[in-house]
């Protein structure tokens, strides 16, 4: 399947993990890094830019962190950590709606084309005029995860909390924010990035979160499907009981879909299993999981013990091409039938 969306062109690269609480199951790379002939081969450990999954693998577990520790309440406003956040429309706006995308905050803003800096993006997005009332809807918004990774930074930067949270899960493969020349070669190119001006080999492909240096809370980690399947690992076995960074009532209360947002699916900064969402339609009713906007995803089943991890680069060699949307189904309806 994923050699025949290579050959349709729907990405030039693709790695997949699947694994369960104890060990990887399947690990396999596919296609080259471009769609040259002569691009270098795709391998188990290229590095992906992993876009969006950086919410619930960098930023969504430091808010967990935060929140066991009394650093955070989940229905604390955001005003009392924000004190541009103060127009009356918004008072009453948690931190549990930030995690869930219904603060009533757009998708998204091309503020990178103006600005640049946290302290400039944290005053324009508490100004965004809300584009409907908080918890009557829910719009996915990397806004909603801009203003979450101010809250998380603190006194230490949102890098330096992440790489401490990874050691204390034992995880070892390459993952983090703004990737060393070291790992250029390993690395899938993103776009033809006409803003910039050239093609995006370990530069994050998201024009906002390069504006903040490559460090946000809504996008800039890059990574291999090795390092995205430890952390699931992680997961699934809180989940089971067994010890982590993070107790198992706390991590169930974030992957548990949220009551009272018409027409939302979102739990706190997890989604979760629809028939016509991005992990098909066989995962069971508790699975959890996010899409990046590069082509990637990590889909967590604690019901069948299963996680996939599908890293690709469909932005390559521009944004236009959206194929992978079928992909991305059929590709976990085709594991999950074979494990079953």
């Amino acid at each position: 399947m994923l050699e025949a969306a290579i050959a349709e062109r729907a990405f030039p690269a693709a790695v997949i993990e699947v694994g369960n609480a104890g060990q990887p199951l399947w690990r396999e790379a596919f296609g080259r890094l471009t769609f040259a002939p002569d691009a270098a081969p795709a391998s188990n450990d290229t590095i992906f830019d992993l876009a969006s999954l950086t919410k619930v693998i960098s930023t969504t577990p430091l808010v967990m962190q935060q929140f066991e520790r009394g650093v955070l309440a989940l229905d604390d406003p955001v005003a009392g950590h924000l004190a541009a956040w103060n127009r009356e429309d918004r008072a009453d706006v948690t931190l549990r709606d930030l995690l869930a995308h219904c603060s009533g905050l757009p998708a998204w803003r091309p503020y990178f084309k103006e600005l640049d800096g946290w302290e400039l993006y944290e005053r324009a997005i508490c100004a965004e005029p809300l584009e409907y009332a908080p918890r009557t809807r829910s719009i996915y918004s990397d806004l909603d995860f801009i203003l979450l990774g101010f809250i998380v930074h603190g006194r230490v930067s949102l890098a330096d909390r992440f790489a401490m949270m990874l050691s204390q899960m034992g995880i070892v493969e390459e993952i983090q924010f703004n990737p060393p020349a070291l790992w250029r070669a390993r690395i899938a190119p993103t776009e033809e990035d006409p803003w910039r001006g050239r093609l995006l080999v370990g530069e994050v492909q998201d024009e906002n979160a390069a504006a903040l240096g490559g460090i946000a809370g809504h996008a800039g980690l890059f990574g291999t499907a090795a390092a995205a399947g430890s952390y699931a690992r992680h997961l699934l076995q809180v989940l089971d009981g067994r010890s982590g960074v993070f107790r198992r009532t706390t991590l169930e209360e974030f992957v548990t879909k949220r009551d009272g947002v018409p027409g939302s699916s979102r739990a706190l900064g997890w989604d979760t299993m629809l028939p016509t969402s991005s992990c098909g339609t066989l995962m069971s009713a508790r699975a959890f999981g996010h899409t990046g906007f590069t082509g990637t995803s990590l889909w967590i089943d604690p019901e069948r013990d299963v996680y996939v991890v599908l890293l690709t680069n469909r932005v390559h060699p521009n944004r236009a091409n959206d194929a992978i949307q079928g992909v991305r189904r059929a590709a976990h309806d085709a594991v999950m039938s074979e494990l079953r």
